[in-house]
């Protein structure tokens, strides 16, 4: 049978259907290698100049990179039988990415296609066009089973086998991408335009991370040329998360996607701080105690300018060069006006020149403004300064920072922000993760910081308001797909309100949406955690799984570990034991005898799939087993502990072992 026709109808033999589908799987595996092939025979040599050439190269390797073939990937995992009409093929496959033979007939349509939608969507009760939909199912990458849906017969259809195998398959290493288990719900927000910020509730196991990597690839896709032009980027909570999620938007055919941590967008500073004090530093008020603190470092001017050419004397009263700069102030960035300062006074002086009959141009009036008046003039009144001179003199000046701060900080929060002992100069100074945020308000009160398309931010509940402008900034021109869970909030800046979130970004028209029903984490397993969220998030509905999951929780007092990750590594599926960070030496010991890795914070893919997880590194991971270790160490461990172990007890999508010698919380215990 041609790959492009009509594959077999629903009566026809199961093993002569799996025959026709393999078949089909092999042609358009062919065909994508030859689309690959020819994608590789292109030259950039065509291009006029050096310049061209290399941009056209950049484009033709990531043409070919983004045509890889991943042999364990299936290709494609779905089929509509359309009931026609108009000029779509009444077959359809539904993939990872588009497919087409020689004579340019498509063999698999990408997920993302208008046309593929209806396979997320149809319902008997709205079948869009869709007379059947078949699911298939693969062993790596090769298939093996398939399932039909009709949808054509208004008949109700019960849970698809094959969809909650793909859901609960174990699996090792980087999270996979969802395109073949996309719900209803999942994909309204996966395909919401690109002007709209969308922000997700997401509770545990809904799939929140994944449908916001999937919403940045369904843009990518729909707005290419716009999107390629003002960047893509996804900012995660650390590198080890970021390990986590690296395979899944280049296995959809996006391999030009930036992905970072708010530490590596806004600078590595690590300095130790007391979280009261970070606290401080993160709330919004700073914002206004920053812009008063740079232009307080304008000077009211008390002289005039004085320029000489020649034997003439050119002059620009006091009174003029007080206009300017208060023209200037306010309306205009730092940097650019400290630039407009001089060219506005050298201006002037060619007034005064052209007084005197002559007739200058625009390289006197640059020559002027670069002038030695000019400069000692400007550099007197409008000082030329970097973010860390601004914010050193703010830490460690008691005086100025109470002119800065007027009645926005308390004095005792002025005091908690001055350093006790403050460094000898701004360039010795040894910078904290909340000065960061600081530092990138101050640059960019000086030069606009550039914006992006889009943004997508993962844990965001975890986000000072500070840090949440810092990113706002970097989507000011475009949009934001902001994902979190106000349960699993662990810093003592973590918000109570998404609204709160969207306005500190300045993207206040967003759309809040919540996901309360969960595909990975086990029904009893979810219960036991949702035990703590009357303390952790009482106004948040407790969460739903699908998955009864009968047997899959565990809970052992006085239990071995080692017992108990040998227990796991009989199963399939990775295993993280998830511990008190204090305990992680401790615990690796225990498992020396059993091949296993420490997480760290910048840990990429792990060649073990026994893994210790410190708990405060476990937030957006999962794994199909996991012990947990000492929960009542992991309370004790930081003011929201609670909230940290309830982001503890969520990572589990097969079962999970509670190990304890000391009580549980009493939440818990119950």
């Amino acid at each position: 049978m041609p790959a492009h026709q009509l594959a077999p109808d629903i009566t026809d033999d199961p093993t002569d259907v799996l025959t026709a589908e393999q078949a089909h799987l092999a042609a358009s595996r062919a065909a994508l290698k030859a689309m690959r092939a020819h994608a590789q025979s292109l030259s950039a040599d065509a291009a006029g100049d050096w310049v061209s050439q290399q941009i056209l190269q950049a484009l033709l390797d990531q043409r070919v990179a983004a045509l890889a073939d991943h042999p364990d990937t299936p290709l494609f995992f779905g089929r509509l039988d359309r009931a026609g009409g108009d000029d779509l093929p009444g077959t359809i496959y539904v993939g990872r990415r588009h497919v087409h033979d020689t004579a340019s007939r498509p063999l698999v349509i990408d997920w993302r296609a208008p046309v593929s939608r209806a396979f997320y969507q149809a319902s008997p009760a709205d079948p869009m066009g869709v007379v059947r939909r078949r699911r298939f199912g693969y062993h790596g990458g090769a298939l093996t089973a398939y399932e039909d849906e009709p949808l054509g017969e208004g008949v109700e259809i019960g849970p698809s086998k094959i969809l909650t195998e793909e859901i609960e398959r174990p699996r090792t290493g980087p999270m996979r991408d969802i395109v073949a288990t996309i719900q209803p719900d999942q994909d309204e927000i996966v395909r919401s335009a690109l002007t709209q910020t969308v922000c997700v509730q997401g509770a545990p196991g809904t799939g929140k991370t994944a449908v916001g990597l999937h919403r940045a690839a369904y843009l990518l896709f729909t707005h290419r040329e716009r999107l390629a032009r003002a960047g893509v980027m996804i900012v995660g909570p650390n590198r080890a998360f970021l390990s986590y999620i690296s395979s899944v938007l280049p296995a959809l055919g996006e391999v030009k996607v930036d992905q970072t941590t708010v530490p590596g967008l806004l600078g590595e500073h690590a300095a130790p701080e007391d979280p009261a004090v970070a606290a401080v530093k993160g709330d919004a008020r700073m914002a206004a105690v920053l812009e008063r603190a740079l232009w307080l470092h304008i000077v009211k001017p008390d002289e005039g300018l004085v320029f000489t050419k020649g034997a003439y004397r050119y002059r620009v009263a006091d009174h003029e060069v007080r206009e300017i700069v208060a023209s200037l102030r306010g309306t205009t960035r730092y940097l650019p006006g400290r630039a407009a300062l001089a060219q506005r006074l050298a201006h002037l002086v060619l007034v005064r020149m052209e007084q005197r009959g002559e007739s200058p141009d625009d390289r006197v009036q640059d020559a002027v403004a670069r002038s030695k008046p000019v400069k000692a003039l400007v550099d007197k009144v409008w000082p030329k300064l970097t973010a860390e001179q601004v914010l050193f003199r703010l830490l460690s000046d008691a005086g100025f920072l109470a002119s800065a701060a007027r009645s926005g900080l308390s004095a005792e929060e002025q005091d908690m922000l001055l350093w006790p002992k403050p460094y000898r100069s701004w360039k010795s100074a040894k910078w904290s993760a909340a000065d960061a945020a600081l530092l990138d308000e101050l640059r960019d009160l000086m030069e606009r910081t550039p914006s992006l398309g889009h943004l997508v931010v993962d844990e965001a509940q975890d986000l000072s308001e500070m840090q949440l402008r810092a990113l706002g900034r970097r989507c000011r021109n475009g949009s934001a797909t902001v994902l979190g869970d106000l349960a699993q909030g662990t810093t003592p800046w973590s918000t109570r309100s998404w609204q709160e979130v969207l306005r500190h970004l300045g993207q206040e028209e967003g759309e809040v949406t919540e996901l309360t029903l969960g595909f990975r984490v086990p029904r009893e397993v979810l219960d036991f955690a949702a035990r703590l969220l009357p303390d952790v998030a009482p106004g948040l509905a407790a969460p739903r799984s699908l998955r009864p999951g009968q047997g899959s929780l565990s809970v052992r007092p006085g239990g071995s570990v080692l017992q108990a990750a040998e227990e796991a590594l009989a199963r399939e599926g990775s295993i993280g034991v998830i511990v008190p960070d204090a305990l992680v030496p401790r615990v690796s010991e225990e498992l020396a005898g059993l091949p296993h890795t420490v997480l760290g914070p910048d840990s990429a893919e792990e060649e073990h799939r026994l893994l210790v997880v410190p708990a405060t590194l476990a937030k957006g991971l999962e794994y199909d087993h996991v012990v947990v270790v000492e929960p009542a160490d992991i309370v004790a461990a930081e003011p929201r502990g609670l909230a940290r172990l309830y982001v503890v007890l969520t990572r589990a999508v097969t079962s999970l072992t509670v190990l304890h010698d000391k009580p549980l919380p009493e939440q818990l215990a119950s």
